[in-house]
């Protein structure tokens, strides 16, 4: 008896330990690039090098993969803000590394994370499925800010590092670090 299979050259199947990654990270850099409104799973496959039943394997619809993007993103940020927080011993040298996370690169590193925050922001605003990751990523930061001040406190100088760094970005409040410093010590109040 003849097996139709064994006529058939067989392609190994294509060994791709990373795809779920790249397809995350190209959906970012679509993000990026062309705003939540130009996120399809065509251009992100094509963006990932992958095909387009890739997408729907990995992810249940566009929501899930939105959502583990910048899921995925908000933990970086979570884990640079712990990082430069985890050297501080005293409430001054917190506000140093407060004052640092917002003027240095931890927040606005590229255009490229400017825009993926602005875009957060906006579909969080408007679908509250997103609302899990701002709340986690605040609490996040409160958190290491409550290592040093109070939760009043924290919350103000959250709010503080969110506005002026969103200000900074569009233009709005110089990135002068005296100017910085002096606003993260009135409300720490050191």
């Amino acid at each position: 008896m003849v097996n139709v299979m064994d006529d058939i050259i067989r392609q190994p199947r294509r060994i791709d330990p990373n795809r779920r990654q790249r397809i995350i990270d190209a959906c970012l850099d679509v993000i990026a690039e062309r705003g939540v409104a130009g996120a399809s799973h065509r251009v992100i496959a094509a963006a990932a090098d992958v095909p387009l039943g890739s997408m729907t394997y990995y992810f249940t619809g566009l929501g899930d993969l939105l959502h583990q993007a910048f899921d995925q993103y908000a933990q970086q940020c979570i884990d640079r803000f712990a990082e430069r927080m985890a050297h501080a011993t005293t409430a001054d040298e917190a506000c140093d590394a407060i004052v640092e996370h917002i003027t240095g690169n931890d927040l606005l590193s590229s255009q490229r994370d400017l825009n993926i925050n602005l875009e957060f922001y906006t579909l969080a605003a408007r679908n509250h499925d997103y609302r899990d990751i701002s709340e986690r990523w605040m609490a996040a930061s409160r958190a290491q800010i409550e290592r040093y001040f109070d939760a009043r406190t924290a919350m103000l100088l959250d709010a503080m590092i969110e506005g002026v760094t969103l200000h900074r970005a569009l233009g709005g409040v110089p990135s002068d670090l005296a100017v910085v410093r002096d606003g993260i010590r009135r409300i720490a109040q050191v």
